[in-house]
């Protein structure tokens, strides 16, 4: 049995996906040349003062909501203080006492087993700059500077490495699902700190911490978490005493390292900022914010699958696509009503197009042409292999009639009767072999001939009604 167990908790820093930074009109984006996206106030300029964007707190109370934290009525933003070459100001603005969010918790299942894994607190914070270190010297690059930022921060409840993942691959999930972070690990838009102790088991004090930073996948946090427990094992053993101190984590040796001393927060000199005035959310901020966070990502697989009939894989690239599109689709989908089986073929025809087109477009794009584009497949004026290629030409235009764009683009289906018969009769003319093969029993003759249909019509015969049409005459042979 062993002697030891691990206490860890850990550290989140989430990039928050707003269009400008935390307290200037800087895109917030990741990109561009070192040093083009930062400003004045992105560098603490003498003169300059900061004004907090509002979607950031937004975006925090809204994670914390899905998080099952409490909301502060009051928070306010302080000044962290340090010195490092890619913080300019040399000091964060940051929150101490008083963080937006705390109290909540994370139910992770390991191995089948229910663990409840406590948040002490998430707070807004601005990012730092980058040090980029070349064979011809080291610069920083201050575009980060001032990208927003939550730390979620945990409470010493995880016991092991398998359980550290099942939390951060939770939290990434429920971050996701709120819409509020892409939680990117191999962009760094989601970053994890540890901090770990051992005692023995059986033992409830909390011992000598050290703190393992620049982890970015979850590969290596597993791995430094047993690297870093067997160090303090033997040092431990050996009767030598463990110090508080940050360290890292080297891959290739599977061991972790010393960087310094750990800090304190008397070290940052923390005080409240004086050019910001407090954060203040009323009942009805609350209630906004309460109104827009989606149910758990599990109850709306379970719809999926049960109530439409995807597949599991199906499913699951689908919920992948977020929630707000999720919720969408549910949203299109019950625009039909059931009968003549409109719903069904709304829920294939919606699902291939999410599936095809979310991860090309914008969000906001999507909501103006999806259902639009959509309801024209289901009441057959398009055809289905239309719909992606209309939804990705509509989404380029602005405030556009998707029916008269289909139209302009040769993309509506054949409705003249006349014409359809008279294509029907010219192919299967043209084509005795093909109708030979199908009056002889062989069924996939017809999709020879369909094919020719479809050719002649450039796509717009209504596949269902041509084939029907073409079984029809054929038939009268």
């Amino acid at each position: 049995m062993a002697k030891y167990e691990c206490v860890i908790g850990l550290e989140v820093h989430i990039e928050l996906r707003t269009r400008t930074k935390i307290f200037c009109d800087c895109p917030a984006d990741h990109g561009g040349d070192p040093n083009t996206r930062c400003c004045p106030v992105c560098m603490g300029m003498p003169g300059t003062l900061p004004v907090l964007n509002r979607q950031v707190v937004d975006f925090a109370a809204r994670a914390g909501m899905m998080l099952n934290c409490e909301i502060a009525h009051f928070s306010k933003m302080d000044r962290k203080n340090y010195f490092y070459p890619d913080l300019p100001k040399a000091y964060q603005i940051s929150q101490l006492d008083h963080p937006l969010c705390e109290h909540g918790y994370i139910d992770v299942n390991v191995n089948g087993e229910e663990k409840r894994i406590g948040i002490t607190r998430i707070h807004i914070e601005e990012d730092a700059g980058k040090l980029v270190h070349t064979d011809y010297g080291s610069g920083a690059d201050c575009n980060r500077c001032g990208v927003p930022l939550i730390e979620i921060v945990s409470e010493p409840d995880i016991r092991t490495a398998a359980q550290a993942r099942a939390y951060l691959e939770r939290l990434r999930e429920l971050i996701r699902w709120v819409g509020v972070s892409d939680c990117q690990m191999e962009t760094g838009s989601m970053r994890c700190d540890v901090n770990l102790s051992i005692r023995p088991v059986g033992d409830t004090k909390l011992y000598t911490r050290t703190e393992i930073k620049n982890l970015n996948s979850l590969k290596h946090i597993v791995a430094a978490i047993d690297a870093e427990k067997a160090r303090q094992i033997d040092e431990t053993e050996a009767g030598r005493e463990l110090v508080q101190e940050t360290r890292r984590y080297d891959p290739e040796k599977d061991k972790t390292y010393s960087m310094r001393v750990k800090e304190n927060a008397n070290d940052y000199r923390y005080f409240p900022d004086p050019d910001l005035v407090p954060i203040i959310l009323t009942d009805a901020d609350h209630a906004r914010l309460r109104a827009m966070i989606p149910d758990l990502p599990e109850e709306y697989k379970e719809k999926l699958t049960t109530e439409y009939g995807l597949s599991e894989q199906i499913a699951d690239a689908l919920m992948n696509t977020g929630s707000e599109y999720v919720r969408m689709f549910f949203d299109t989908v019950s625009q039909y009503d059931t009968q003549y089986g409109k719903e069904i073929a709304a829920v294939k025809i919606i699902t291939n197009v999410f599936l095809n087109t979310s991860k090309k477009m914008k969000y906001s794009e999507a909501i103006k042409t999806i259902p639009a584009a959509t309801k024209l497949a289901v009441d057959n004026i398009i055809s289905k292999a239309n719909v992606i290629p209309l939804v990705l030409l509509s989404s380029e235009h602005k405030d556009v009639d998707i029916k008269k764009l289909a139209e302009d683009n040769g993309m509506t289906q054949v409705q003249d009767s006349g014409l359809l018969n008279a294509v029907a009769d010219e192919v299967i003319a043209a084509n005795p072999k093909a109708v030979a093969d199908y009056k002889a029993g062989k069924e996939a003759a017809i999709k020879a001939l369909m094919g020719q249909v479809m050719k002649r019509t450039k796509g717009a015969a209504n596949p269902q009604e041509a084939t029907e049409l073409l079984k029809e005459k054929l038939a009268k042979l």
